[in-house]
């Protein structure tokens, strides 16, 4: 999602943060049972449903509940089972209500793609660190209410040093989607750029994070 480049969190939201890290055991018991959700969960990223650049689904089912608020202009609380994605490796799921009410019942995972399918490498709430040294909740709880914690450019949440081509190259080349191994030129360039990004890393202030 937004959190591939970490962003530093106010001082403010350190006991936050330690308080959201042991989910749902601080968070009580849900109003109904967790979604499941394991490997087979998520697949080509293009399989999902586009909104303004990033991709929705719903694995309970409920799409066009989903879809509702993922193309509201004022927002909303969006349903049990969505999945929201912006790249092939990080995906949000909601959760039941209760299930970690400080992250509104999201959680974060961080995913292993290749051309066989998906490995969950990492999944929770604020202890949720991708690979890229960004901390998911770190960046999304900055999102204005009525967005749910989505993070749009227009929704709070600070910017993330990735281009829209990158964003576009890394979704055109998911290795679980058909044809993603036949890269065009724009796609190349805009890779080659984040592969330089990547080389130079972080800022020292977020490196923690």
């Amino acid at each position: 999602m937004r959190a591939i480049i970490s962003s530093v969190l106010p001082a403010g939201r350190v006991a936050l943060v330690a308080a959201i890290a042991c989910g749902t055991l601080c968070a009580g018991a849900a109003d109904q049972s967790p979604v499941p959700v394991t490997d087979a969960s998520f697949g080509c990223i293009s399989k999902l449903t586009p909104v303004r650049g990033f991709f929705v689904g719903n694995l309970s089912g409920h799409l066009p509940d989903t879809l509702k608020v993922a193309r509201s202009k004022e927002g909303g609380v969006y349903p049990v089972g969505s999945v929201v994605q912006l790249v092939p490796t990080e995906v949000m799921v909601k959760q039941p209500a209760g299930f970690n009410s400080i992250t509104h019942d999201w959680e974060f995972f961080e995913l292993d793609v290749n051309a066989q399918g998906s490995t969950i490498r990492k999944r929770g709430f604020a202890e949720v660190v991708n690979r890229f040294g960004g901390n998911c909740f770190g960046c999304h709880i900055a999102a204005q209410p009525q967005w749910d914690l989505i993070c749009e450019t227009t929704h709070g949440c600070a910017p993330i040093p990735l281009t829209t081509p990158m964003i576009r190259a890394l979704q055109h080349t998911d290795p679980r989607c058909s044809g993603s191994d036949h890269v065009n030129a724009e796609d190349r360039k805009a890779l080659q750029q984040l592969a330089e990004l990547q080389k130079v890393g972080p800022p020292a202030s977020d490196a923690a994070h």
